[in-house]
């Protein structure tokens, strides 16, 4: 069996004067080499995308994080400059690929925008400048650091016991690394809550009534996955529950292929 794709929406970035679709390449090489597949990269289009056109193709979904924000006007809030920069072509192009992947079943792994994302698909809010609220910590990445610092395992969350991450990583404390500064206010309805900072902070969460794996993190695994424990088996898990979907999906195919007609 050849290895399952997982699609991953692209952002837009502007180089040499015009637009690209792109996706880091901390995200493809977690895919690719800790979760065992491979990676197709959707382009951010506003309008234009046939979603399960795409789904129909692939057997996961991961939605990386990004240096833009969700756009406030899609969970009632009226936009400030503080709160970008925006991506319209990126929040059109995942939270329809969200929503449709929840309603097929098929396996999604949401990573820090991405979780954000995740909750604003689902009808819960977005928190900006968090670090400016009482009592909550500078959730933010260091500045003018290499990349392994400023992506650097620094910080604590505590995963819930009876999760779908605690299935995963165990419960209680588990040290990540944090690179954000908006996180989510109100719950969606659809979400549970599996793991918090020490100040409070929404650090994870899966939806209740999935079919498959569907899960958001607010840290970023994808950039220790290959070395650190805890990044690794969560992308192993993500990996064997795409496996898991990509083999149901191709029995039924099995079964109408055995019940052609001979010529």
């Amino acid at each position: 069996m050849s290895r399952p794709i997982i699609a991953i929406p692209a952002d837009i970035r502007e180089f040499d004067g015009t637009s690209w679709h792109a996706v880091q390449q901390q995200y493809v090489r977690a895919v690719v080499n800790a979760a065992g597949l491979m990676a197709l990269l959707v382009p951010a289009l506003e309008d234009g995308n046939d979603i399960d056109a795409i789904l129909d193709r692939v057997d996961g979904l991961l939605v990386s994080g990004s240096a833009s924000n969700v756009h406030p006007s899609l969970y009632g809030k009226e936009a400030r400059e503080v709160d970008g920069p925006f991506d319209p072509a990126r929040d059109a192009t995942s939270l329809q690929l969200i929503r449709r992947a929840i309603d097929r079943g098929i396996p999604m792994l949401a990573i820090c925008r991405g979780i954000q994302e995740l909750n604003v698909a689902l009808g819960g809010t977005l928190a900006s400048e968090i670090q400016d609220q009482p009592g909550i910590w500078d959730h933010r990445k260091p500045q003018n650091v290499d990349r392994d610092t400023m992506y650097s395992i620094r910080q604590s969350v505590f995963v819930k016991e009876g999760s779908c991450i605690a299935a995963v990583v165990g419960p209680g404390e588990v040290r990540v690394n944090s690179l954000h500064r908006q996180a989510i206010a109100a719950t969606a309805p659809r979400l549970q809550v599996e793991a918090v900072a020490e100040d409070g902070t929404i650090e994870a969460v899966s939806v209740i009534d999935a079919k498959a794996f569907a899960v958001g993190v607010q840290w970023h695994p994808e950039y220790w996955a290959e070395t650190d424990s805890a990044s690794q088996t969560l992308f192993v898990a993500f990996g064997d529950a795409v496996r898991d979907y990509a083999a149901e999906k191709e029995q039924p195919a099995a079964a109408s292929l055995r019940k052609q007609p001979a010529e």
